[in-house]
């Protein structure tokens, strides 16, 4: 540990680092922390936060009473939080020279925290060790850019590029429409590399201003560290130019929604071979039990790939994202798609997720899934011909109120993830739902206000 903090203390030193962004991501997703002077950081080596923190919703209220003194301390005491070395990161856009460091949660005894996001990815990472496997993953992100809005209750525009004008039209793979933020995305992969992020390609998605950021692929905790940074990064490059940038899986009516495609395989430790590959270069049993596995429990988890209300929009007819757990090879009409690689890079893509979702938590979802169908050795159904969109043999809950219904009695990932975090996410997505349900949409006073 001491030597962690020295190569931390060298790497702040170096780079003469004056302030500290001390943070761990919620279940949310959202990077809650304090800021530290940089003496007073190393000196403490970490910082406490109210494990509460852990239990907050997205709009920072709480879970009902009875609920949380049944989780945490009625004491409302601190967790400790000890900086990992290994997430470190610069703050390109700050004024004064700034890091942000990642930290890992523990109570006064050591233990890791069991409601903390980062912590809950560890524990399916250590599955895959204890078997002598190692999982790759290789995310890619969608967002909007839109006009800035500072009124809710107003849709959504695209913002205005280079030449003056809003975008029109469907520009997938569009080169010149992504040439109309050069500026934006010129700062963004600066400020990524100096971050040390491991981008990949930028794509013009089917929406107006819609896009896609592929990261290379690598280990899975350091990736969703990545994502985490990734998010704050496109947020502060918009804003720098004047637009914002948007992970919601569904932010404009009647458009594309904004997905989390993950490239999943699985390497043996000791040899680096991919394990979903056999030494003829077919299709091994692991691999199709690993795809079995997603088919079986992603409809179990749904709300760690899809943790709003807002992201079962995306899974409405016609809106272009793939509704069931069906699988196929080059096939992007189905939630599971194998790609055409060689034996070595043979994976699956999980197109189900929505961009909105928790990293942390969707890649320990996504990986735990696999892994539950490898030791199980779950059969997965027939590979999907053809388009995908209209099976209905295994499609996934339509709302959220019953995907956490299936989660909470889910038994066999709660042996994995613990009972303490299933109730406490649930308890948080319940409280969220219960927050929405309170509000009056702008479709109730169109059609019901003089009508009904």
């Amino acid at each position: 540990m001491s030597t962690k903090l020295d190569q931390l203390t060298s790497w702040l030193k170096e780079r003469k680092i004056t302030e500290v962004e001390c943070l761990i991501s919620d279940l949310t997703g959202i990077a809650r922390g304090k800021i530290s002077p940089t003496n007073k950081f190393l000196d403490e080596g970490g910082m406490r936060l109210p494990e509460s923190v852990l239990l907050q919703t997205v709009t920072g209220d709480y879970v009902e009473d009875d609920i949380y003194y049944d989780l945490l301390d009625e004491a409302d005491i601190d967790m400790f939080c000890r900086p990992d070395a290994g997430a470190v990161f610069v703050v390109p856009w700050a004024l004064e020279p700034t890091a942000m460091v990642i930290h890992d949660t523990f109570d006064k005894q050591g233990n890791p925290i069991e409601l903390s996001p980062r912590n809950i990815l560890k524990k399916v990472l250590k599955l895959y060790a204890d078997k002598g496997w190692q999982p790759i993953v290789a995310p890619e992100m969608e967002f909007y850019l839109t006009k800035r809005v500072a009124d809710p209750d107003f849709p959504l525009e695209a913002p205005i590029g280079r030449s003056g004008r809003p975008e029109t039209g469907r520009q997938s793979f569009s080169i010149d429409a992504a040439n109309e933020f050069d500026p934006l995305f010129e700062d963004m992969y600066d400020w990524c590399e100096l971050q040390g992020l491991d981008l990949d390609t930028l794509i013009h998605e089917e929406g107006p201003a819609q896009m896609e950021i592929n990261f290379r692929h690598g280990e899975a905790l350091h990736l969703a560290d990545q994502i985490l940074v990734f998010k704050r990064t496109m947020r502060e490059a918009a804003l720098k130019h004047d637009v914002a940038a948007t992970f919601m899986a569904k932010p404009i009516t009647d458009e594309p929604g904004s997905a989390m495609h993950i490239h999943q395989s699985v390497v043996d430790i000791k040899t680096g071979k991919n394990i979903f590959s056999n030494p003829d270069g077919t299709m091994s049993e692991l691999f199709l039990h690993h795809i079995g596995g997603l088919q079986k429990y992603i409809p179990e988890l749904l709300p760690l790939f899809a943790p709003n209300v807002n992201s079962f929009r995306r899974f409405l007819p016609d809106t272009s994202a793939p509704v069931n757990v069906e699988w196929g090879e080059e096939n992007r009409t189905v939630g599971l798609r194998v790609p055409e690689a060689g034996p070595q890079n043979r994976r699956v893509e999980n197109r189900l997720a929505g961009a909105d979702a928790n990293p942390y938590l969707v890649l320990a979802a996504t990986l735990l899934c696999g892994y539950m169908g490898m030791v199980e050795q779950v059969r997965p159904s027939a590979p999907v011909k053809g388009r995908g969109y209209e099976r209905r043999n295994l499609r996934l809950p339509v709302t959220i109120e019953s995907a956490l219904e299936r989660m909470e009695a889910c038994k066999d990932a709660e042996k994995y993830l613990g009972d303490k975090f299933i109730r406490g996410y649930v308890a948080v997505k319940r409280a969220e739902h219960e927050n929405f349900k309170r509000v009056i949409s702008s479709w109730e006073r169109e059609f019901l206000l003089l009508s009904v």
